[in-house]
């Protein structure tokens, strides 16, 4: 008989709001899913002060308890002091059965108390991510933490299996839980002429890449790519502005194509969904993922997709997006016009495998990993 889960406490002590992306987006549809699915479960969620107060003023409030403990994701130190001695204790004290850890670091010791863990991905230790301090001290904390779990959850078989070769682990410890995405837009569109105004965007073709601007979401291949797309083809990268976009525009400047490449940096979620609207195709040249979320994004919205042809956006994706080489300019631009160029007549069948992903089944399958956790440690 499976163990009954009734209080849990969520590890969100890495939360910078607006800044922390997929992992963000975890934490806040899995919580509504959770909630929804087991009104009766009690949840505790600890984080960050300006963690806890976006969450609160989006009405988080209502479906958890919110805590915040003494520490700010920037500051790593107080962070890591945090997570591994007051997080444990913290969440006893707050009655949880077991503790379930959302981005991959976790207390190495939970003191007795059950723990779950979503490990992501390692991307961070095949290319060069952080510093080597903090490469070294995030490979020691997974990897030790992970062997001391009593269940573990990746979003994709293709995740699982990477981190299992890269840490040593065992396939048999992990749930595989494919995260979901909504059935409804997150925000009504934006003003479109203000965006089309501010990112120059009138007679403009959109290729749309949602994600932060990092190294191995490998965003210079588009601009590799754009001298061989059309003249009225723009791409415009959605995300986070790290110290990586000083490359991607250095690379644009070289190539002559600077004028065809937009970094707006973050955007509201109205602004994000009309480009959605707009974007004649998107694009996601990534090498590495733990799940590829903006590829089902895409699709949910009936937008034709050009990726990465790795195994987790196959997984993800299926048949329907057009692949390309991540590592091959030319492979890329031909797959992006293929894609810009159909017409949306693939729309129903995108929106349609974007439908069998919900968050409703991510929380059924993420219950069961916790009432394993639960059996696990009663034994």
């Amino acid at each position: 008989m499976a163990a009954r889960v009734e209080r849990i406490a969520l590890n969100a002590l890495w939360l910078a709001p607006g800044d922390s992306g997929g992992p963000e987006t975890y934490l806040r549809e899995l919580t509504r899913a959770l909630a929804a699915e087991y009104p009766a479960l009690a949840m505790t969620v600890f984080t960050t002060t300006s963690g806890r107060d976006a969450l609160a003023a989006d009405g988080f409030g209502e479906l958890a308890e919110l805590r915040a403990l003494p520490v700010e994701e920037y500051r790593r130190v107080r962070r890591q002091v945090s997570e591994q001695l007051l997080l444990p204790i913290a969440a006893r004290r707050a009655g949880a059965q077991l503790l379930h850890n959302l981005a991959s670091t976790a207390p190495i010791r939970s003191f007795g108390l059950p723990s779950v863990t979503t490990l992501h991905d390692v991307t961070f230790m095949h290319i060069a991510t952080f510093g080597r301090v903090t490469t070294w001290g995030m490979t020691q904390v997974i990897g030790r933490s992970a062997r001391n779990a009593d269940a573990l959850i990746s979003g994709s078989a293709a995740a699982r299996d990477d981190v299992c070769a890269t840490l040593g682990l065992d396939p048999a410890a992990f749930d595989v839980v494919p995260h979901g995405v909504s059935a409804q837009p997150a925000a009504a569109p934006a003003d479109e002429r203000e965006l089309v105004r501010r990112l120059d965007l009138d007679g403009r073709r959109v290729v749309l890449c949602v994600a932060a601007v990092r190294p191995h979401k490998n965003q210079e291949l588009l601009v590799r790519a754009l001298p061989a797309l059309p003249d009225d083809v723009v791409v415009v990268l959605a995300g986070r502005r790290e110290p990586y976009a000083d490359e991607v525009e250095r690379l644009a400047r070289e190539l002559g194509v600077a004028d065809r490449l937009r970094l707006p940096g973050y955007l509201s979620d109205g602004e994000l969904e009309w480009l959605w609207q707009l974007a004649a195709c998107a694009a996601f040249p990534t090498r590495a993922e733990g799940f590829g979320l903006p590829v089902l994004e895409a699709m949910a919205r009936g937008v034709p997709v050009a990726c990465s042809d790795i195994p987790v956006l196959r997984e993800v994706g299926g048949e329907l997006p057009r692949y390309f080489d991540p590592a091959d300019g030319a492979s890329a631009a031909a797959a992006i016009a293929a894609a810009a160029n159909s017409d949306r007549e693939q729309s129903p069948a995108l929106v349609d495998h974007a439908a069998g992903f919900s968050w409703a089944r991510s929380a059924r399958g993420t219950m069961a990993a916790y009432e394993r956790a639960l059996g696990a440690a009663r034994k």
